[in-house]
């Protein structure tokens, strides 16, 4: 499978993606919070990477850190449009989150389901890695 970032140019002709970006014609918003001790210590340079599978390829759709805050704000993903029909489910688009703390430890997979026009908020829960000699 093949890292394809959202941006490239290549990505114009490939019928899979235009399927969905017609499927997805709406904008939803993705918040991360990376926090550590139960929310209380936020978390930065946490490297985060928003993606999903189309076709035979993954498509980055983000790729960044957090801030000394520990967010990263307003990642506009595609989304399906609402239906304004209060009876209907609305439709969601899932997108993986991969949240790596440094370039040693282990990396960590989130799912995530985006709504338009809606902001989600995805909490990267970080355990200290700690080192008792």
């Amino acid at each position: 499978m093949n890292n394809i970032y959202a941006n490239d140019i290549s990505l114009k002709t490939n019928e899979e993606y235009n399927n969905f970006l017609e499927e997805n014609p709406g904008i939803g918003h993705l918040r991360i919070r990376a926090f550590a001790a139960n929310q209380a210590v936020p978390v930065s340079n946490v490297k985060i990477i928003v993606s999903k599978k189309i076709g035979n390829n993954i498509i980055v759709f983000f790729e960044g850190t957090t801030d000394a805050s520990g967010l990263i704000n307003n990642i506009n993903l595609p989304a399906p449009k609402l239906n304004n029909n209060n009876l209907d489910v609305p439709k969601t688009t899932s997108y993986d989150i991969k949240a790596q703390i440094d370039s040693s430890s282990s990396s960590f997979l989130y799912k995530v389901d985006m709504y338009d026009n809606i902001c989600v908020v995805q909490n990267i829960s970080v355990v200290p890695n700690i080192n008792i000699e």
